[in-house]
């Protein structure tokens, strides 16, 4: 269950030994280790649904964003630069349900939400609403940064995205043909987006930076054909972001309600957290200890960590539980030990992640890496 750095042994010489080595290998991997992982939604996304070209189409456009991540992080940037920086450029494109390829509001009009959170301090901004700024992320991060609160809406996140100087667009930058097709479907048919809108193309991105420093963001245009104002999961820090140097970062896409319901990000992160402190109280036990009982050594969290395998079913265990409310969507996920990874529970994800080890993979379909 739980990888070494170390190897304890009933001789406290021999101890302190190994544990001088395994923490100077724990500190030079961190000079240069990093990983990133992305989405641009979840859902009903099978290959009988999409064309070849538009396959190619996609995992370009995943590629390119990871890339740009990658190459933040590559060169000793932030956790908090990597992520902005990737999602805007799903921001910029129309493939996606956010930023440029927003959906349509009942009243067909684009509502935008996206929040940012950063894991070593649990700073945090986010925007749920907004109506004019090309890239709901900067804006996001801009009240995390610039104001002293945590989340802004409707005409005053506009306001505020004006007097930060971040870049504003008129409503027809947002009229796509697949939108504007989308909204008609559903007011012609006076439906619900339930029953229509198959596919949720929230953008986020998490990242562990060579600091050990993690960071999470999610975009979204919401859903399609939404009314009163709903707000889903994607600006609500524990629902669907959240970020902790101590645990992971996460990013999730779906069905909103049931994200916020069950507080999906906060929730895993919460869970790997105290796993990996019952694993180090597990290591200590195991600890000899002198004739008064006094253990020889104190084990350091540094000596260990989680494997990918506990992270992913804390993972896979949120996303089942969320399932049995009757909510579908998926999870990104960065852990301070270098994984990247994601849980779903939809037929497909568009998803990709890269490390300092050499990695990157994009990917579409459920029965993919």
């Amino acid at each position: 269950m739980i990888r070494f750095l170390m190897r304890l042994t009933g001789l406290a010489m021999l101890i302190l030994a190994s544990a001088s080595v395994a923490l100077a290998e724990t500190e030079a991997k961190d000079d240069s280790s990093w990983s990133i992982a992305i989405h641009g939604g979840a859902g009903t996304i099978n290959r009988d649904k999409i064309t070849p070209e538009k396959d190619a189409e996609i995992r370009a456009a995943l590629s390119k964003a990871l890339e740009a991540g990658s190459k933040i992080l590559k060169e000793g940037g932030s956790s908090m630069d990597a992520i902005t920086a990737t999602i805007t450029l799903l921001e910029n494109d129309p493939n996606f349900n956010a930023g440029k390829g927003a959906v349509y509001t009942w009243d067909k009009t684009n509502e935008l939400d996206s929040s940012i959170m950063d894991g070593s301090d649990l700073s945090a901004g986010a925007v749920a609403g907004v109506t004019a700024t090309k890239n709901p992320i900067l804006l996001a991060r801009a009240v995390k940064d610039k104001s002293p609160h945590v989340m802004l809406s409707g005409k005053g996140a506009d306001q505020f995205s004006r007097e930060q100087g971040l870049e504003q667009v008129t409503a027809d930058y947002y009229a796509t043909p697949r939108r504007l097709q989308q909204i008609e479907e559903v007011l012609a048919k006076q439906v619900s987006a339930a029953d229509v809108d198959y596919k949720f193309g929230t953008v986020g991105a998490v990242a562990m930076d060579s600091k050990g420093n993690m960071a999470a963001g999610t975009s979204t245009g919401g859903m399609t054909g939404k009314r009163w104002g709903r707000i889903g999961d994607s600006p609500v820090i524990g629902a669907g972001t959240y970020a902790d140097n101590r645990s992971c970062a996460i990013s999730a896409t779906g069905s909103g309600e049931y994200f916020i319901r069950l507080g999906v990000t906060h929730e895993i992160c919460t869970r790997v957290r105290m796993r990996f402190f019952a694993a180090r109280d597990e290591v200590q036990a195991t600890v000899p200890k002198d004739k008064d009982g006094v253990p020889e050594y104190y084990v350091h969290a540094s000596e260990f960590s989680l494997e990918e395998s506990d992270v992913q079913k804390i993972a896979d265990d949120v996303i089942a539980e969320l399932g049995e409310l009757g909510g579908t969507g998926g999870i990104i996920f960065a852990t301070p030990w270098g994984q990247a990874g994601y849980s779903f529970n939809t037929p497909g994800m568009y998803r990709g992640r890269a490390n300092s080890e050499g990695q990157q993979s994009v990917s579409i379909y459920g029965d993919e890496e």
